[in-house]
């Protein structure tokens, strides 16, 4: 097994409803499954013990946690208690994102771009900030952020674009500042993903049933014209994670099916 007696740490590791499995929860399942002890970190910790419940399922060790990470004293905690619990941290995943509530610049109210910054951004900066000194202590570690495709391609959005767009450069950052010390930092951006959080809410906004969202997206995806899943975002952190990966930092993997590769222009009115 690729993380066999590796202790990571899954920041939003629950998921809100759906018909389908999120990227955090399958991420879980997935290094579990590879061998890793998992702390499981959300702001919803029965959500959090439901994916500990299919960790166990799965063969995996688990423990939870319940953490609003846009407060530094939770993102602070997070990492003491896996210290305390297991006396290590080699793998810190950041999952936590949210799209709901932003708008075009023009039409954006300042408190939901503060409230969606700290969500999609400080908190990531948070965590790494508590993670990174017991990494550089101990000689190594893989951090992992979730970006998104849409900090390169068009976004009739403002926030979480430019959100995810800083996780990028903050990623790369943060690969050259602790490369010396063995702690290794990428970032996964996933494309058109087929996760509860990208599609009951574009279901419910736009008053159509899941299978016509998924339809929709699927004519956007070169490769097969079908959707990724939590899956394969799960199997790229599970080879970042691991040593397979131990010659990697700073990499910002597309996880998209080539969309961007088709993206780049458009307007917006």
């Amino acid at each position: 097994m690729r993380l066999t007696d590796k202790i990571a740490v899954i920041v939003g590791g629950g998921q809100q409803s759906g018909e389908t499995i999120g990227n955090g929860r399958a991420t879980a399942i997935r290094f579990a499954q590879e061998g890793a002890t998992v702390l499981i970190a959300d702001v919803d910790e029965t959500s959090a013990a439901a994916t500990g419940k299919m960790v166990a399922e799965a063969g995996g060790t688990f423990s939870t946690i319940g953490a609003d990470v846009t407060r530094e004293a939770d993102a602070k905690k997070i990492i003491a208690t896996c210290v305390e619990r297991y006396g290590r941290i080699d793998i810190l995943h950041n999952n936590v994102g949210r799209s709901r509530g932003d708008k075009p610049t023009y039409d954006l109210d300042v408190g939901m771009w503060d409230a969606l910054m700290d969500l999609n951004l400080k908190a990531t900066f948070m965590t790494c900030k508590h993670a990174l000194p017991v990494m550089r202590a101990q000689g190594g570690g893989s951090i992992i952020n979730v970006s998104s495709t849409s900090s390169v391609n068009v976004s009739p959005t403002v926030t979480y674009k430019t959100a995810k767009g800083a996780i990028n450069a903050l990623t790369e950052h943060m690969a050259i500042e602790n490369a010396g010390r063995g702690v290794r930092v990428n970032a996964i951006l996933p494309g058109l993903i087929d996760t509860p959080m990208a599609i009951e809410r574009r279901a419910r906004e736009m008053g159509i049933p899941r299978d016509e969202v998924r339809a929709m997206r699927r004519l956007r995806v070169p490769l097969k014209s079908h959707q990724g899943t939590a899956w394969d975002v799960a199997n790229a952190a599970v080879f970042l994670a691991s040593d397979e990966a131990q010659f990697v930092t700073g990499l910002l993997m597309t996880v998209d099916g080539g969309s961007s590769l088709t993206a780049g222009t458009g307007s917006f009115e």
